[in-house]
């Protein structure tokens, strides 16, 4: 990864990556290749779609509007989307693409907001946390667009988790112990049904949900630390610690 040109301008398309097969751009797209970019008819882009991997195109204008993006070379293969469950209670707005965004640069597969007794926000804009897993995508080299699933309560997540899959609970009220030294404990079980994580609202669980949540087959209970975080913040630490144990950073 250290060889990789993270100064090449990069855009996420909706259709397949052929060679040979050009791609029309929408306005938006038209907009941000010519006034932003400041591209011009035969500049090269780098393309993704989540599926076919990263292809350089080359940029093609009608005037002065960019038209449509011509495949000419694969560039990297398509990896496989990472098995890594992230769960969570929605946030409000700006706080909630922050979120968003750092849960695709932590490699979240799935994002899957959940609704709890103490959840704060009771509508979700998916497709507004969609733009935003394609933008860190686009601007992070990430070429496995995380799924992004529309809100239910918890205990329908949880009940639609695989008994095999590891659930990360971070817990505020779990008591304060080495979170890493848990995890490798885990990883000596074993994590290869998956792995879910999953941070609560503001407020944290009640009790009911607590209980509801040990009640998976495979559920370690952990502590970020001694200070409480807020959800966002918590979000990156639960990541980057379950990563850098379990998963894609050993």
């Amino acid at each position: 990864m250290s060889d990789y040109d993270f100064s090449a301008p990069r855009l996420h398309v909706s259709t397949p990556i052929r060679a040979g097969e050009d791609i029309a751009v929408d306005k938006a797209q038209a907009n941000y290749l010519g006034n932003v970019l400041r591209l011009a008819d035969g500049d090269s882009v780098l393309i993704f779609n989540g599926s076919d991997g990263e292809w350089l195109a080359r940029v093609a204008q009608a005037g002065r509007r960019v038209t449509h993006l011509s495949p000419t070379q694969l560039t990297r293969e398509q990896p496989a989307a990472p098995d890594l469950l992230y769960l969570f209670a929605p946030l409000k707005h700006a706080r909630l693409d922050y979120m968003v965004q750092k849960a695709v640069e932590m490699g979240a597969g799935v994002l899957a907001p959940v609704l709890t007794r103490r959840t704060q926000v009771s509508r979700v804009n998916t497709e507004r946390m969609l733009a935003n897993a394609v933008e860190a995508a686009e601007q992070c080299g990430i070429l496995a667009v995380p799924e992004v699933r529309d809100p239910v309560r918890l205990g329908e997540a949880l009940a639609a988790l695989d008994a095999g899959r590891l659930l990360v609970f971070c817990d505020e009220g779990a008591p304060v112990s080495d979170s890493i030294a848990a995890l490798r404990s885990a990883a000596d079980d074993s994590t290869q049904g998956g792995i879910a994580v999953l941070i609560g609202p503001e407020g944290g669980f009640d009790e009911a949900e607590r209980m509801q949540i040990l009640a998976h087959p495979r559920t370690l209970r952990l502590s970020l630390g001694p200070r409480i975080l807020r959800a966002d913040t918590a979000a990156v630490a639960a990541l980057a610690v379950v990563q850098a144990v379990l998963g894609d950073w050993r």
